[in-house]
């Protein structure tokens, strides 16, 4: 691994021949699934899924499992771990800019050798991974009042020189490998892994926070805002409980439940994280910058009418119209440090998007990356999104230091990918679940703007895991 590859191979695969893989009861629309299934409990192994969500462009799922090379960070410390001779090592660049020095550069120039045309997929080969939202504190100097409680890494991202695509579309598989290899038989390779123990929650979630202190919490932001502090801070509370079992078991259920398009499923060193995201953070194509920050909720529900009135309130809303519009100021900012003079614009502003908790409002932010920048340049300067902190950004982040008890870890962080062709894509992890020591944690906020209203708010959080929480605690029950 001391030298730059030279080739990955790109072989388009059957169905047939993958199924042939499974058990047989397993379903065709649950193949990929079951393929990730044998490599779910490996280190660093990584689920890109879309649930069958056709929003955001939802079309391709990725697997990527057996790193060759990992860098992590964990209070304040960056190591590279060589997976194939088991060393690690500290250094000293901070984490985005040593994932683009020690892992892409490795596969910068590869060539393509496919007989087919591959063009359309994503990734392919290259970095992937996550970066928990305290990866900020690299690049900026926050205050530490939040209690750090994880024992996973705030940052872990892999150089991933095997993978497998799905196209949705067309219902294709490509086998994509950097040392020549055919789709290896993973129910051979990894017998014992397909053991995964049931899931169960062993108590009850509880939150950090009661909802007499979330409110304190927002009379507090509230003075801020008058004071001129800031425009919009984003407040969460965290829920956690105790369980057993495998985290990837639960994480299929609500996939299911929930459709999302940014669904992940990561096995990071000591933790895993399974992901029902409906946001993208920044994706990058042939040198076109996208982000869509959602900002804007309001509950879904069973009677039609009473759906529709609550999708053409939120529609309708002002005060979420008002919040969405600051966002979209703050990443047009963020993204034109790195883009083209002039090229940045809104396609789209306040688009409905419904999801199978929340409607939500969302806008579309473009623009044309500079020659020069690099898609992980972008990411590493507009993060953590300014969707889920806040305007300003770095007084937002204070605040949330501030008020909220314990630092957020992959909430509001992001998982992302970036293939040797310096395609990129990411999310922002909200809807997302953290499971480490038995212990599972999962968060809910919305943006505290002046006319917020405190019941409103804390209600917008508990919607926001209604399809999460009770499906968890009725998980495994007849």
């Amino acid at each position: 691994m001391h030298h730059a590859l030279q080739q990955v191979t790109v072989t388009k695969l059957t169905s047939n021949a993958l199924m042939s893989l499974c058990s047989p009861e397993t379903k065709h629309s649950d193949l990929f699934n079951a393929l990730f299934e044998n490599v779910a409990d490996a280190p660093w192994s990584l689920l890109l899924d879309t649930s069958g969500s056709k929003q955001s462009d939802g079309r391709y799922n990725i697997m990527a499992y057996s790193p060759a090379l990992v860098i992590e960070a964990l209070n304040g410390n960056v190591t590279l771990h060589n997976t194939a001779e088991g060393s690690t090592c500290i250094i000293q660049e901070a984490p985005f800019e040593a994932a683009e020095k020690y892992l892409h550069e490795k596969i910068k120039g590869i060539s393509l050798n496919s007989e087919v045309d591959v063009s359309h997929l994503p990734f392919i080969v290259g970095i992937a991974g996550m970066a928990g939202y305290d990866t900020g504190r690299f690049y900026e100097a926050l205050p530490s009042t939040a209690q750090s409680d994880y024992t996973s890494p705030d940052f872990s991202v892999g150089l991933y020189l095997y993978s497998l695509v799905e196209d949705t579309q067309t219902g294709e598989f490509y086998y994509c490998a950097c040392d020549g290899s055919t789709f290896p038989s993973f129910t051979s390779e990894n017998k014992n892994r397909n053991n995964a123990s049931p899931f169960c929650l062993t108590s009850s979630f509880s939150s950090n926070l009661t909802k007499t202190q979330y409110k304190q919490s927002l009379d507090k932001i509230n003075r801020y805002l008058t004071a001129g502090d800031c425009y919009q801070v984003n407040m969460a509370q965290r829920f956690s409980a105790h369980f057993e079992g495998s985290l990837w078991k639960a994480y299929q259920e609500l996939r299911l439940q929930n459709c999302a398009p940014f669904s992940a499923y990561f096995n990071s060193s000591k933790g895993s994280i399974a992901s029902i995201s409906p946001e993208r953070f920044l994706r990058v194509k042939d040198g076109i910058v996208e982000t869509k920050p959602i900002k804007g909720t309001r509950p879904r529900f069973d009677d039609i009418h009473e759906d529709r009135r609550s999708a053409e309130h939120l529609m309708n809303a002002e005060k979420d119209r008002a919040e969405n519009l600051m966002i979209v100021d703050l990443l047009r900012n963020d993204i034109s440090k790195h883009c083209k003079p002039h090229s940045v614009n809104v396609p789209a502003l306040f688009a409905l998007e419904s999801y199978q908790a929340v409607h939500h409002l969302v806008s579309t932010v473009v623009g044309e990356l500079n020659n020069t920048d690099s898609p992980l340049t972008l990411l590493k300067s507009a993060f953590p999104g300014g969707s889920i902190t806040g305007a300003p950004k770095i007084r937002a982040m204070e605040v949330i230091d501030e008020l909220e008890p314990h630092r957020r870890h992959i909430y509001c962080g992001s998982i992302f990918y970036m293939g040797f062709r310096e395609d990129m894509d990411s999310s922002i992890c909200i809807r997302t679940l953290l499971g480490e020591d038995k212990t599972l944690y999962c968060w809910a906020g919305g943006g505290i703007v002046l006319d917020s209203v405190a019941d409103d708010e804390y209600q917008e959080t508990l919607d926001k895991v209604s399809k999460i929480i009770p499906v968890l605690e009725h998980f495994g029950k007849a």
